[in-house]
């Protein structure tokens, strides 16, 4: 079989959405850098150091047979596991705005929610390879439920009730693509529907964020203010933005804007022209992940591309409609752009698992190993022939 064939457009839009990331973060958070940390670099050079770390595990994954990936699947969703639970622990753990998302490594804090996501992908698409037989039935998706579960479960007492969304989107989506049936989905969706209204009520500031999702100007210096001041930034855009660098918000307005909100800040430097060419970006970037995991050889491969493209997907989608207003406001990264050491390096190796999986099953791959097995078939039907023909004189 032939290999290294690469998806050079998936590294392409990879790389620009990091290198544009790199500058929209500088660009959104060089003042508040200068005010809180002495350094408008700040931010930036914690973007540069997170990319050269995602494009390394990006380049080496992609290197890797992914095959290693369903070997190992239980190791790695138990180091995520275990991860989950450290942040809990005190001198481990760090608490940062109320929640305990953080593990403190010595160069850097490292976010274990963002790896959960990929260990639950690995998981779920090693399992359902093996199982696919069984994804038609209840007591068959039922593993992928029970380590979703517990995986959202810990996100949620941390508290991060954005990722538990994410987690719980994404555990749908890899059902339905690993063959789960719609009645499973209602059976799954009445308890998970009423756990959130639940999660909602017992959380006063969950109800506030919601109450002030329906009318934010009805709080506009409390819960309303973060949509308030992200309106102002997409509508001072226009169609094509006040200019790079050029932002208002940034000046201590408009809060997380290298994060979380920094597709606000796109909007409101680039205007909509800017924000619909990045989101043009991640469709292909998305297009091309599923169209890897449609040629894939086997199943693993398939299951694995799709729900990195899944996981895009979801986090683009929830965070646009964060800062659009369409949903009420939680906070997500928009994946490769938010400042964010570990997102970036978590998503880079995402890509790097997906060009695995073309290198390896790239269809002129197939193709040759067709043809080489035709080749082989004719010459031993011609020796059978000859044989046959010499018994016979």
């Amino acid at each position: 079989m032939k290999k290294n064939h690469y998806d050079f457009l998936l590294f392409a839009v990879t790389i620009a959405l990091v290198l544009f990331g790199i500058l929209m973060v500088y660009s959104a958070s060089c003042y508040s850098a200068e005010v809180n940390y002495g350094n408008k670099y700040y931010f930036m050079y914690k973007q540069i150091i997170g990319a050269v770390l995602g494009f390394a595990a990006m380049i080496a994954l992609s290197r890797i047979d992914y095959h290693l990936l369903d070997k190992f699947k239980y190791i790695i969703l138990g180091v995520s596991l275990i991860l989950l639970v450290l942040v809990f622990i005190p001198g481990i753990g760090i608490e940062n705005y109320g929640a305990k998302r953080w593990i403190n490594l010595p160069f850097f804090t490292l976010q274990v929610s963002e790896l959960s996501k990929f260990g639950f992908i690995i998981f779920s698409a090693g399992y359902m390879a093996k199982n696919y037989k069984k994804m038609t039935s209840f007591l068959g998706i039922l593993p992928v439920l029970c380590v979703g579960g517990v995986i959202c479960l810990l996100i949620i007492l941390e508290p991060n009730m954005s990722i538990t969304i994410c987690v719980m989107v994404l555990m749908f989506a890899m059902l339905f693509a690993g063959g789960a049936r719609i009645k499973h989905f209602i059976i799954i969706a009445i308890p998970v529907v009423i756990a959130f209204i639940i999660l909602i009520l017992i959380e006063p500031y969950r109800l506030d964020r919601l109450m002030a999702f329906f009318d934010p100007w009805e709080s506009p210096l409390e819960e309303g203010y973060q949509l308030i001041q992200s309106y102002y930034a997409l509508g001072s855009g226009g169609f094509f933005g006040l200019g790079l660098f050029n932002s208002r918000q940034k000046y201590l307005f408009l809060t997380f804007a290298e994060s979380d909100f920094i597709f606000s800040i796109i909007g409101e430097e680039l205007g909509l022209f800017g924000c619909l060419l990045v989101m043009v970006t991640y469709c292909i970037m998305i297009y091309r992940c599923l169209k890897i995991a449609r040629n894939s050889n086997d199943r693993f491969g398939c299951y694995l591309a799709s729900g990195i493209a899944f996981i895009i997907a979801i986090q683009v989608l929830l965070n646009i409609a964060v800062v659009s207003g369409s949903i009420p406001p939680t906070g997500l990264p928009l994946p490769f752009v938010s400042a964010g050491s570990t997102s970036i390096i978590v998503f880079c190796a995402g890509m790097g698992i997906v060009e695995s999986v073309c290198r390896l099953s790239h269809p002129s791959s197939e193709l040759t190993y067709i043809k080489h097995f035709k080749k082989k078939e004719k010459k031993h039907r011609l020796n059978f022939e000859h044989k046959d023909k010499l018994s016979a004189e």
